[in-house]
């Protein structure tokens, strides 16, 4: 008897030992999120104006290197849009690949950058989206200038460790946010 239990114990195991082991992916936490809605930034002091999100707060930074810097927070989603205003001196060329640069620092970790020209003649608009795929630390930026008298630079940023499938749903809201920033920007 004594031999015979642990032999029919592990003839009862075999069969639960069949089935493989499939591994389940990570989960994250589900965001809900509000629909869209806008108001504008008006500001006397700005050269500029444009539509921002209802859950951004304006925060104006000090300035670096001259010219205007503000931040659009979201407190909501941990993240900020880093904007820069300089006014074009002659510099145009030095302020587009400057701009560039800071996208283009980002392609060791991009899986992949796209460009999205953004034109508003009637309001002297001309603009750039980059998309930045992947774990990057800022996966959109932007421009715009007149190509004349201004120039604006943004660049989003959330504030934690880049993880493209955790942020995916907050990075596709405030990407619209962005689109419409650029498709309602006008010069003062």
């Amino acid at each position: 008897m004594n031999r015979l239990f642990p032999l029919l114990f592990v003839l009862l195991l075999l069969p639960a030992c069949r089935q493989g082991y499939t591994p389940r992916p990570y989960g994250y936490f589900r965001v809900t999120l509000p629909p869209h809605a806008y108001v504008p930034v008006q500001d006397d002091a700005l050269p500029f104006r444009f539509d921002r999100s209802a859950l951004a707060e304006v925060r104006p930074r000090p300035a670096q290197g001259g010219g205007l810097w503000l931040d659009l927070h979201y407190p909501r989603l941990n993240a900020d849009i880093h904007c820069s205003y300089k006014p074009v001196r002659g510099n145009l060329r030095e302020l587009s690949e400057d701009a560039r640069r800071f996208v283009y620092a980002h392609s060791d970790r991009a899986d992949d950058i796209s460009e999205r020209l953004y034109e508003h003649p009637e309001r002297h608009v001309y603009g750039l989206l980059y998309d930045l795929k992947g774990n990057v630390a800022s996966p959109v930026q932007f421009t715009a200038t007149d190509s004349t008298r201004h120039f604006f630079r943004g660049a989003l940023y959330f504030n934690n460790v880049p993880n493209k499938d955790s942020i995916a749903p907050m990075l596709d809201y405030v990407r619209q946010d962005i689109i419409r920033l650029m498709e309602s920007f006008e010069w003062e």
